[in-house]
């Protein structure tokens, strides 16, 4: 992942910032609560399966080349029922409670498009909260690997929340909590993203494009209210193994609510899409694009101490 700093930055939302070994942080305080974001800059990646993957569907292939030219702010976790309460208020929609850090779910698309429109009158002019579409989230969710997992060619339930009954790839069997679990529960990706890979199906901003073996910059599926299915992706907690993959892809039709769906939101600056010049901190080696060094990243000094908080 290239070194940049977003263009404004700090981001103009933000209430605290860093820079830790994973990369750029900033935090965002609404209804009492703060997310913790991460800076994707624009880059490069190698999105779907390749041919010889396990458990590999059609519509993950061929594998091709997408450049994304906009740099993202992505939550570091799926939504929190917490947050959503924070932001939405009423009732909480979820079925598995017990915990505030549990992932919202049974949520559908167009509620999503409600906690985004209301999350929206919290943020300076210019800044938009949306779902990110499928490559931005896979983007995200390899986090410069190629293996079928962030973690590598195999995963276990100590690092991801499947139906343990049904291992990856002849792979071990594991736990099967038959829930949700605390969005932070287990290990971030090499980006510092929590559970990309299982927990809840998350929500896209995009229908599923079919893709082609050409190398395509900022694709997109069909968007807007009158599309009939958005991709959703990452597996769940009730699903198998070879769900929670990077590359596998799923459809919803917009109005479904199920107790496996959930979301993570992201920020952009329409304004500003691309980045600014080398972040100048101390830095360690940064993960290999053929993801053979899951654990690496930055260890530079942080950016910024807290600033004012910002009431909003």
């Amino acid at each position: 992942m290239a070194d940049t700093y977003p263009q404004p930055f700090p981001p103009p939302w933000a209430d605290a910032w860093g820079d830790d070994r994973f990369g750029l942080w900033a935090t965002l305080a609404v209804g009492g609560l703060t997310q913790r974001v991460r800076y994707l800059p624009p880059g490069s990646f190698l999105m779907g399966s390749p041919p010889d993957e396990p458990d590999r569907h059609e519509d993950e292939g061929p594998q091709h080349l997408v450049t994304l030219t906009e740099g993202l702010w992505l939550a570091d976790t799926a939504c929190t029922q917490g947050l959503w309460l924070g932001v939405m208020g009423g009732e909480n929609p979820s079925r598995l409670k017990g915990d505030l850090e549990l992932p919202v779910e049974r949520v559908s698309w167009k509620d999503v498009q409600q906690f985004l429109s209301r999350l929206q009158a919290h943020l300076p002019a210019g800044i938009e909260a949306v779902l990110p579409t499928e490559a931005q989230w896979e983007y995200a969710c390899r986090a410069g690997t190629t293996t079928p997992f962030s973690f590598g060619q195999q995963i276990g339930t100590n690092q991801v929340n499947y139906d343990g009954n049904y291992p990856y790839n002849n792979g071990p069997k594991g736990e099967y909590r038959e829930k949700t679990i605390a969005v932070k529960a287990l290990p971030a990706n090499a980006w510092g993203l929590y559970q990309m890979h299982g927990n809840v199906w998350e929500w896209c901003a995009d229908a599923m494009r079919d893709y082609a073996g050409d190398a395509v910059t900022d694709p997109s599926g069909a968007t807007g209210q009158g599309v009939k299915g958005f991709a959703v992706r990452g597996g769940s907690w009730i699903f198998r193994a070879q769900s929670a993959r990077s590359a596998r892809r799923f459809l919803h039709v917009p109005g479904r609510r199920d107790l496996y769906l959930g979301f993570r939101f992201a920020l952009r600056s329409p304004a500003q899409p691309g980045a600014g010049g080398p972040v100048l901190v101390g830095r360690s080696p940064g993960i290999d694009f053929d993801g053979q060094s899951p654990s690496g990243g930055r260890d530079g000094p942080v950016l910024a101490a807290r600033s004012a908080p910002r009431k909003i």
